[in-house]
């Protein structure tokens, strides 16, 4: 007898009729990719050129201003650096002083506060849990422009008006950080990980301030710089709240100049000096701060 032995039939190579619809379908995804990138390079510009402007603009006298390239190095950054901090007896450095405060005041505390509240809100279980948790969605659909009336008033009744604490206490807490903190709440702290802390004897706070708040960092972090930056850059309650120039940030010190623009132009050149100055800190943030998101990535990776 003999045996047939049934051996695998190669593939034969797929022909070029075969092969051209995923040629055809990858030059189809060419004008898409054209698309995409095309709106990312303008995005990119419309955020850069005009911080690159600033920068260019920052070094040139009023008359270089209005004349000759506007992406060129003028020949005044010094003398323009030394009129603004010796403008009003260099009034600049103490409205950068208040913005430092309002912001970074706001970022600590208002963060913390923030993320107590989001991690409440995950972890814990109490009465109208549910129901308060979507007063605080329903604030962060409310712009922060239509609450400057309402906090003025009860700044008012209660004598804060024209006062630091008038502007440092509605940034205390954030209904945007707090559903912040309780997404990263439930994303980098498992429910687990407190039960055993609960096991081994560790009460409510304990337990939030040896196990949660360490694993929370990265998300506490950046709950601080979207504050810092919505604080700093902050316009309309300031301007409501405050009458006494010393008191105002920087924000509102520079629209103050930025008023006095059309009956003295030379006064140009101390508003674009004092925005670039004012940008520095959020850069100087931002660079400082780059290595705590690097690790909350990677500790989320391992996890």
């Amino acid at each position: 007898m003999t045996s047939v032995i049934d051996r695998p039939v190669p593939h034969a190579p797929a022909s070029a009729k075969q092969r051209a619809p995923r040629r055809r379908g990858g030059r189809s995804h060419l004008p898409s990719k054209i698309g995409v990138n095309g709106l990312l390079i303008l995005g990119s510009a419309y955020m850069v050129l005009p911080l690159l402007w600033l920068v260019f603009a920052a070094t040139k006298s009023a008359g270089e201003l209005y004349s000759g390239n506007a992406f060129a190095f003028g020949t005044d950054l010094i003398a323009n650096m030394q009129r603004l901090l010796a403008q009003d007896d260099g009034i600049f450095l103490r409205w950068l002083g208040n913005s430092i405060l309002y912001a970074g005041v706001g970022a600590i505390v208002g963060g913390f506060v923030s993320l107590m509240a989001g991690y409440a809100f995950d972890k814990f279980e109490f009465r109208g849990k549910r129901a308060l948790y979507a007063f605080v969605l329903v604030g962060v659909l409310i712009p922060n422009t239509a609450t400057v009336i309402p906090l003025y008033l009860l700044a008012a009744s209660m004598g804060l008006t024209n006062t630091i604490w008038a502007v440092l206490i509605p940034t205390l807490c954030n209904p945007f950080s707090v559903y912040l903190a309780r997404v990263f709440s439930s994303g980098y702290l498992p429910a687990e990980t407190l039960e055993a802390a609960r096991v081994d004897g560790a009460g409510p706070i304990r337990s939030f301030l040896q196990v949660g708040l360490p694993m929370l960092v990265p998300g506490f972090v950046t709950i601080a710089l979207f504050q810092f930056v919505a604080i700093w850059n902050n316009f309309m309650l300031p301007l409501i709240m405050l009458q006494d120039r010393s008191l105002f940030p920087s924000s509102v010190g520079i629209a103050l100049w930025q008023s006095q623009v059309q009956q003295n132009p030379e006064f140009s050149t101390l508003v674009i000096a004092g925005s670039f100055v004012s940008v520095l800190p959020l850069i100087i943030a931002f660079v400082m701060l780059q290595r705590f998101w690097r690790a909350g990535l990677s500790a989320g990776s391992v996890k």
